[in-house]
């Protein structure tokens, strides 16, 4: 398959999460709104932010997890390790974040683009970057 126009961008993020309200709660401090949920199958629950960001919560993660496979064991598994959210101002999404007390697990920090980014995990250890894009 070689049509560079087929995908036309990124439809939703599916995220495995054990608890809704937890989860509902987290992504909702950062601006995401409920839908519906849960549906389906699997079930999921749709949370969609109003830049028209979409997330999937995938309800049936068998427990709380402390840890992340992909990101806190030694050895490293493939799969997808985090999703970078862009932000206009790192140094406000920092203010915001501190504010709502949610941790910041790294930064912010400088990328050699000009672009900064944080990172933060949400209740189920999965990892989200906030990432500002630089100027180049």
């Amino acid at each position: 398959m070689t049509d560079k126009t087929l995908i036309t961008g990124v439809a939703h993020l599916g995220i495995r999460v054990h608890d809704l309200e937890r989860s509902r709660t987290f992504y909702e401090q950062l601006g995401f709104d409920f839908v519906v949920g849960p549906v389906g199958p699997e079930p999921v629950a749709i949370l969609k932010h109003p830049n028209g960001v979409e997330i999937n919560l995938i309800l049936n993660a068998a427990e709380a997890q402390t840890e992340n496979v992909l990101m806190d064991v030694p050895d490293k598994h493939a799969g997808y390790t985090h999703v970078a959210l862009a932000v206009r101002d790192v140094d406000a999404a920092k203010r915001l974040l501190d504010n709502a007390n949610i941790e910041i697990t790294g930064g912010p920090m400088n990328y050699p683009s000009g672009a900064r980014g944080l990172f933060i995990r949400d209740p189920d250890r999965n990892v989200v970057e906030l990432y500002q894009h630089g100027d180049a």
